[in-house]
């Protein structure tokens, strides 16, 4: 059995401090995948991977690497699809898993908002990310370690 993993969709990632704490408290490796360098701490858990700039190459690295064993944290929903379908674990930066069941219809509405927003209609985006988003994350990202642990 291998060692359960942090798997990052790093560029837009708004909780990387908060998954390196996690990590720490856990002792869970965690890999940041991103089409641009930046900086990650210098800690023998955490590691980068700079791919190409490619059409979701940063994408497909991570859910080629994903698995039972695997936490992937992703705002987007179809590499949550990719990643689910090779049995991550898959959480929003907001703390809300993707699972079986909710991703179908998440799909579904992105389709739809791109629809719309192709036939030029005014949609607002998603909103901004709080305070409260960061302590459900948190608390989704320690759970799902705990399970993966068992």
């Amino acid at each position: 059995m291998t060692t359960p993993r942090i798997l990052v969709d790093g560029d837009a990632c708004p909780v990387k401090e908060e998954i390196y704490k996690v990590a720490y408290r856990r002792d869970v490796p965690v890999v940041v995948v991103s089409n641009s360098p930046f900086r990650v701490p210098l800690h023998p858990l955490v590691s980068r991977v700079v791919v190409s700039d490619g059409f979701d190459a940063a994408d497909d690295w991570i859910a080629e690497r994903a698995d039972s064993r695997a936490v992937v944290i992703t705002a987007d929903i179809l590499l949550a699809d990719r990643c689910l379908k090779a049995g991550a674990t898959v959480l929003a930066p907001t703390g809300k898993p993707f699972t079986a069941s909710s991703i179908g219809g998440a799909i579904a509405t992105r389709a739809i908002m791109a629809d719309l927003r192709a036939g030029g209609d005014v949609i607002g985006g998603p909103a901004p990310f709080a305070k409260t988003d960061r302590s459900r994350f948190l608390q989704a990202l320690d759970t799902a370690l705990v399970k993966l642990a068992r």
